[in-house]
């Protein structure tokens, strides 16, 4: 999706060009409706930074609260590459998008109308095999396997943001104090930022206790573990594992789905915001720990800080989510699985890209 240059080189072969987003349908409709707003109705859409403003468009069922717009269309030096982008992903034969007609079927049905080239629903696309083969890490996730067998059934909430999720020392004291107070179990994945204006990923601390309060994993030995890399697709799978802090990257919610495991959402950058938006209101899939909230990627953590309160409520709303929306949840995650099935969904939107493909040769 990053590579629509390519799409001249395939003009210039004189074969098809076809794009793989990895993101959702709803911010492939999202990127093709901002682009639309700019190019034929002249609307800066950086001018809906810090508005109240609500945006009803094709992809959506609701109206998207301006504040969940992406960064990257809210920013007069980013907006011009989205715009660009859109723009490209509109010449291509079509666009494969790693999601399922179950799951977007208003974003995917909004594709049928006007400009835009057919999209593929051949999701979820998911690798369920062990993160890391090394010795290392091996030995990780035999200490996390182990203590999860030891909890209870659905019992422990899992935190984790992604290979570029971190936090300052300010919003981790707050996460601490929340996680004691609300007296869950946990599975904690603690990374350290990168130091500020250093282009790196997080890293795992040396020592967890220096970023942590004082005591902190003492209390709260007999009921939460703090780790560093975590084998995410192996901790939803657990029967131990009842709820999951996290990001809102789209694999983290399709592999959510997939294990049935509801979700807090605490978005951080890119369209993490809309991802969140889609899980909670859209689809009423999860609680809402803050919706709108958005750091720099590259930052050494020190910015918003969400309260220990609110993170807390987050929390027990998740923990304790009713049985209606486990069962809803539930149930969309056996369509994510039978989608892929012979004669599913995705199953069939593959066989259509194939013949699509075939008819668009010479």
């Amino acid at each position: 999706m990053f590579c629509t240059s390519m799409i001249d080189v395939a003009n210039e072969f004189g074969v098809p060009s076809y794009i793989f987003l990895t993101s959702g349908a709803a911010f492939l409709g999202l990127q093709f409706y901002v682009q639309a707003l700019h190019d034929e109705q002249k609307v800066d859409p950086t001018e809906f930074k810090g508005s109240d403003a609500e945006l009803v468009m094709p992809c959506l069922a609701n109206p998207l609260p301006a504040k969940v717009l992406p960064s990257v269309m809210l920013n007069k030096e980013w907006l011009p590459n989205m715009l660009s982008q859109a723009r490209r992903f509109r010449e291509s034969k079509g666009i494969i998008i790693n999601t399922f007609e179950e799951l977007e079927s208003h974003a995917i049905d909004s594709f049928s109308i006007g400009n835009s080239p057919p999209v593929y629903p051949v999701g979820p696309i998911l690798n369920l095999n062990r993160d890391g083969d090394c010795d290392e890490e091996s030995d990780k996730y035999k200490d996390i396997k182990q203590w999860l067998d030891d909890q209870p059934l659905s019992s422990v909430v899992y935190l984790c943001f992604g290979s570029m999720g971190s936090f300052g020392a300010d919003q981790v004291k707050e996460i601490a104090c929340a996680l004691e107070q609300s007296g869950h179990r946990f599975l904690w994945s603690l990374r350290k930022p990168p130091q500020k204006g250093k282009m790196e990923p997080p890293s795992d601390y040396t020592n967890p206790r220096d970023a942590l309060p004082e005591g902190f994993l003492d209390r709260t030995a007999n009921s939460g573990k703090v780790i560093g890399w975590a084998p995410q697709t192996d901790i939803l799978a657990h029967p131990s594992v009842g709820g999951f802090v996290s990001h809102c990257g789209w694999n983290s919610i399709l592999e959510s789905i997939w294990f049935g495991v509801p979700i807090a959402a605490w978005p951080l950058y890119a369209e993490q915001q809309l991802n969140a938006f889609q899980i909670i209101v859209e689809l009423g899939l999860g609680v809402e720990i803050k919706m709108d909230y958005r750091k720099d990627l590259y930052s050494d953590g020190n910015e918003n800080v969400i309260s220990a309160g609110e993170i807390e409520r987050g929390v027990r709303c998740l923990m304790e989510l009713c049985d209606e929306k486990r069962e809803r949840l539930k149930e969309m995650s056996g369509k994510g699985k039978k989608a892929l099935e012979n004669g599913g969904s995705s199953f069939t939107w593959l066989g259509r890209f194939i013949q699509d493909t075939v008819d668009q040769l010479p």
